[in-house]
């Protein structure tokens, strides 16, 4: 019992002195971290469930602790670094565009159905050449399926019997 007794004040002893040694800046943010740490624990219920925020502390404060005093955080360091690329991540990255072809407007839609009612005997690539000349750039194909999903058929059939 004395012997445990001693051991454990021989403890908190080196403990003591290793603090005293240390910077206060580091004590600080090691402070920070574990009061943080105790803040989202006691809000779990069963399993740690990290909110953004959560997750944005304990990766910045990884940056002003030295790598050898991770061990503080609960969570490993791979984690904290992921956390961490993903934040700068999410800073420099811009929105990305949706793949494919931009959807083609209600306006031009409808300028491309007026030219071929209007005018009867033009297919699908004099359509494209009068959309090119009012500065609109679409495909042929893309022509014949915006006039098939309107039900209007090839053109010389669309003036009637030929």
């Amino acid at each position: 019992m004395i012997l445990s007794f001693g051991y454990l004040i021989l403890r908190q002893t080196l403990q003591l002195v290793i603090l005293l040694a240390r910077g206060g800046h580091t004590n600080a943010v090691e402070v920070v971290v574990l009061r943080h740490q105790v803040a989202v624990l006691r809000r779990q219920v069963r399993r740690l469930d990290l909110e953004p925020a959560d997750r944005v502390v304990p990766a910045r404060l990884s940056r002003l602790l030295p790598q050898a005093r991770w061990s503080a955080f609960f969570v490993t360091p791979a984690t904290l670094l992921r956390w961490h690329r993903n934040l700068i991540a999410r800073r420099w990255t811009y929105p990305r565009r949706r793949p494919g072809r931009p959807p083609v407007t209600a306006e031009v839609r409808q300028l491309v159905l007026r030219l071929a009612r209007d005018n009867p005997t033009w297919g699908c690539r004099r359509i494209q050449g009068e959309l090119a000349g009012l500065g609109y750039r679409l495909a042929a194909s893309t022509i014949w399926a915006i006039l098939t999903r309107a039900g209007v058929g090839p053109a010389p059939r669309r003036a009637g019997p030929t």
